[in-house]
């Protein structure tokens, strides 16, 4: 009986000296990965593949980057922060009307004024289309880039949002996103319309499409409001701006302000209290997730209903 104790007793020491021993065996490896990536020499470490000794060099140096733009960021008092982060919310939001405003002009003026096109080729679906891509592409060119020339305000994909793809956890938080932030927005209508009762509450959104004839027309139109608009939003106010206000303040402001935003540049009371709501919820979603396709997934959803809604549903539909 004696014997089998100290048999057992020296098995378990031995167990334990080879779990010490390979934790020993990490930590060596780490260390050596961080000297190699500090002084640039080469080793080689027998069991430890390329692909993980580059995967091992990539997290550090990214963690070393993140350390290092923390300390180069200077620290700003309450009041400038807050003026700092108004000042980039008021950005994206000129800046989004302003190019659609010039670019309106502009067409106007160049081509429909001179008599050069005639004005209903600008209210097909096609040109429609074509006139959003420009707008949002011109709006996410200076949005992003401006900042970057002007202030050095480099971007980074983590900042906007799209690190990585989807993953299953997006998928499903969107559905219930779309769920919570609609009976959420409901019960928001339902107060402000007490508070304003002189506001048009039931003001029917512009959404660039009137009627629509031909399947060719239904698949331009869903494109432009269900695919391309919710991707370009959220990379605007849930990508950008949302990942700019959060690397300096704490996420509630970031959220109100990001919102506010995203609810008065659609320039209509009852959109505007829906898409702040909406927009509280994707910006919850980003900060659980780190990404916006959480975001995109639900503001596609919305859209699609809407899109259904406003013309699958009517008697118009014609094929």
């Amino acid at each position: 009986m004696g014997e089998n104790k100290e048999k057992g007793a020296a098995k378990v020491t031995k167990g334990a000296k080879q779990k010490e021993g390979e934790k020993l065996k990490k930590k060596t490896v780490v260390s050596k990965i961080k000297e190699e990536v500090a002084e640039g020499d080469e080793w080689v470490e027998p069991g430890i593949t390329e692909k993980k000794k580059a995967a091992a060099k990539s997290e550090i140096v990214k963690a070393n980057k993140k350390v290092e733009t923390k300390e180069r960021e200077p620290r700003l008092s309450p009041l400038r922060l807050a003026i700092w982060g108004i000042g980039l919310t008021v950005w994206v939001g000129v800046v989004l009307i302003a190019v659609q405003w010039i670019l309106s002009f502009a067409i106007y003026f160049a081509l429909i004024r001179t008599n050069l096109v005639d004005s209903a080729y600008f209210s097909s679906p096609e040109v429609t289309l074509v006139y959003q891509a420009v707008v949002y592409a011109l709006c996410l060119a200076i949005i992003i880039f401006v900042p970057w020339k002007l202030f050095r305000m480099k971007t980074s994909r983590e900042e906007l949002g799209v690190e990585g793809l989807p993953t299953w956890t997006d998928i499903l938080l969107g559905p219930i996103g779309f769920v919570l932030s609609m009976v959420f927005a409901m019960g928001a209508v339902a107060l402000m319309e007490k508070i304003l009762p002189g506001v048009n509450w039931e003001e029917e959104q512009d959404v660039g499409y009137k009627v629509l004839m031909g399947g060719r027309q239904y698949i331009v139109a869903f494109l432009a409001l269900v695919v391309m608009a919710p991707i370009c939003e959220e990379a605007m106010f849930r990508g950008w701006l949302y990942g700019k206000l959060r690397s300096r303040m704490k996420a509630l402001p970031a959220i109100l302000l990001v919102s506010l935003a995203f609810g008065i540049v659609h320039l209509q009371w009852n959109v505007g209290v829906t898409v702040f709501v909406m927009s509280v919820f994707m910006c919850i979603m980003r900060e659980l997730t780190g990404s916006i396709y959480a975001g995109i997934l639900l503001h596609m959803i919305k859209n699609g209903l809407a899109f259904y809604l406003l013309f699958v549903s009517t008697p118009y539909l014609q094929f």
